[in-house]
């Protein structure tokens, strides 16, 4: 009797948010204790995270990863460079429904781009709803809070990638 090949499971998308992940706000302390530094980007002042490009570029050898954000194609503008990125990443569109605070606003994009493929989301304004979206979403989803003067830390790495090798199943 032959031996069945193993399915192989669908690669799955990590939705990175920049606000709060990757450009860092809200913080107190000094700059040299932030862990990031400050670029010009379209003429506003952005502190980028320094743990964020080595994070990302860790997770990217097992996700594909997609901007989630409100700033779009200009995600790409500035960020691959700056984070140490192979290339630009594709980029979710929002049609102006883009609002500071929440994330409810990125559910009906997220669901459209994701389809039926497994999908991690980092965002620093994950609200109820979007824990309700992914609850009932019919394949696997996690949600990776992040705080806004920290962004996207070790942890989190951490924790997307073992969801990821346990097959996409709760700790």
């Amino acid at each position: 009797m032959a031996e069945e090949e193993p399915v192989a499971r669908p690669r799955p998308i990590l939705a990175v948010d920049v606000d709060g992940v990757i450009s860092l706000f809200g913080f107190k302390g000094p700059l040299d204790e932030i862990g990031g530094r400050f670029h010009l980007i379209d003429g506003m002042a952005h502190c980028i995270s320094d743990l964020a490009g080595p994070q990302l570029l860790r997770l990217a050898d097992v996700y594909d990863l997609v901007w989630a954000t409100g700033w779009e194609e200009r995600a790409n503008d500035h960020l691959p460079l700056l984070l140490g990125l192979a290339g630009e990443l594709p980029c979710l569109h929002f049609d102006g429904r883009a609002r500071f605070g929440t994330a409810h606003w990125k559910l009906e994009a997220l669901d459209e781009y994701s389809g039926d493929r497994p999908l991690a989301w980092v965002d620093d304004s994950l609200d109820d709803s979007c824990y309700q979206w992914a609850a009932a979403r019919s394949v696997p989803t996690l949600l990776v809070p992040t705080a806004s003067e920290i962004g996207i830390t070790e942890t989190h790495t951490e924790a997307l990638l073992a969801w990821a090798d346990r097959g996409y199943t709760p700790a």
